[in-house]
């Protein structure tokens, strides 16, 4: 299956080629023809699935450019995510026979001129966050009444950062015969309100990915017990010579923490996180893209938002407190078939976690670092496993065992270490039978 199936204008399938898109992901095959037929669609699927596309292509492929007048909605919780929603929509506008006009409206930008800007002339297309969006509406400069097709992205991620009620705002200015499109990682019961108000009858699409994450990323574990943290990363960052590393805190104040030190040691490292000003950020992440800098250091928010292309390494500082960030932050790296590292420190008393992330289908590689290099170790389940691996006593026998753990009398003990070793014999008796019996089965046979 290619595109082309689709049927999209000519104009979308040339768009498609210049960045290489040949083959449609699995969430792209299943919803790019149910959005096209004009249904409300609720779609749940991992990061770097390809969803950005899965609703520009179909939407961009309705756009009535003759008409002066906003025909869709985007909101996206972060300025990142919209940012990069943003550039995606005007690579495929840019190849459109007649103009169509995307807008960019977040917050951190100068408001008067986004007022004058859209007072002159409506987008056909709005991509922005939420806050920002709410606002132009209040202000009466963005006519968000023509819109037929409104897509709310990380819908779970919009509800964390409490900004599910200007997206109600949103939809509550929006006509009945509204298209409403839903992307999200999760589907949190906090959420379930909000969709059952506005998305009726839906198609709803679990995309299940068939790894977790890419195959080709090699996920190492290492202890950060008796060790400096901020040495340990530095030194991770130096031996294993990325390409691109991004190094993943849980607070702004880790960040900087973490920043402040690979400067000090001589790294050029940039920082992306919350509190750095729309437009410092957007300055950052455009010279990470050219490689100006080696190594980033940021919040979940980045993991979320920001999708850099050539990215090596992954360093987890610390297990996210929100587990779901851990998959999130993996997946920017062994992307487009490329390899990826991504490695997770951990402390001792952590294990509960870990075994969370296990369970999502993450495979850890043990490791350590030592004399300058980095070397397999122990597995830290060594002792689990042995435990389960030798011999399993009937249910009696366990009740014995249980029996034998408690305080009873010296007598009694001894005439439960006998019982479990008359059985063990038993067990072996009863097993070299059956073994006579096969082998003299056996001889009967060739003999006949």
């Amino acid at each position: 299956m290619t595109f082309k199936s689709f049927q999209l204008q000519p104009y979308l399938n040339e768009a498609l080629a210049e960045i290489h898109f040949e083959t449609p992901t699995e969430v792209q095959k299943k919803l790019i023809p149910v959005i096209q037929s004009g249904r409300n669609v609720i779609g749940q699927s991992q990061t770097g699935s390809g969803k950005t596309h899965t609703f520009l292509l179909p939407l961009f492929d309705g756009i009535d450019p003759e008409k002066e007048e906003v025909q869709v909605i985007v909101t996206a919780p972060s300025r990142e995510l919209a940012e990069q929603i943003y550039q995606a929509a005007l690579q495929l506008a840019e190849h459109a026979p007649k103009k169509i006009r995307v807008a960019n409206i977040v917050g951190g930008t100068d408001k008067q001129r986004q007022m004058s800007k859209l007072k002159h002339q409506q987008p056909h297309v709005v991509i922005g966050t939420p806050g920002r969006i709410a606002d132009m509406m209040t202000e009466q400069a963005l006519k968000v009444h023509t819109a037929t097709k409104f897509v709310v992205d990380e819908a779970d991620m919009t509800l964390d950062l409490g900004f599910l009620s200007e997206v109600d705002q949103i939809a509550a200015q929006l006509p009945d015969h509204l298209q409403m499109l839903v992307f999200s990682a999760t589907i949190p019961e906090k959420l379930k309100p909000f969709l059952k108000k506005y998305v009726e009858n839906p198609v709803i699409e679990h995309i299940k990915a068939e790894n977790v994450i890419s195959s080709e990323i090699e996920n190492w574990l290492i202890s950060t017990k008796s060790k400096d943290k901020n040495q340990l990363i530095y030194q991770l960052l130096t031996v294993g010579h990325p390409y691109l590393a991004i190094v993943f805190a849980n607070t702004k104040q880790r960040v900087d923490e973490i920043h402040k030190f690979l400067q000090s040691q001589g790294l050029k490292a940039a920082k992306v996180h919350g509190d750095i000003q729309p437009r410092e950020r957007k300055r950052i992440m455009k010279q990470v893209q050219n490689l100006d800098y080696q190594y980033v250091v940021a919040t979940d928010l980045a993991a979320r938002g920001i999708d850099i292309e050539g990215v090596s390494h992954v360093i987890n500082a610390e297990i996210p407190n929100d587990l779901t960030f851990f998959i999130h932050r993996v997946g920017r790296t062994g992307r487009n078939g490329l390899t990826g590292t991504a490695i997770t420190l951990y402390e001792p008393g952590q294990e509960a976690e870990i075994a969370e992330i296990e369970k999502l289908g993450i495979h850890f590689q043990p490791k350590d670092l030592k004399n300058g290099e980095i070397v397999e170790t122990y597995d830290r389940n060594r002792r689990k496993k042995r435990e389960k691996s030798q011999v399993e006593l009937d249910p009696t026998m366990i009740g014995l065992v249980k029996k034998k753990k408690k305080k009873i009398k010296p007598g009694y003990k001894k005439k439960i270490n006998r019982a479990i070793a008359d059985d063990a014999r038993q067990k072996k008796k009863v097993e070299r039978r059956s073994q006579a019996r096969a082998i003299k089965k056996s001889k009967k046979q060739s003999h006949n």
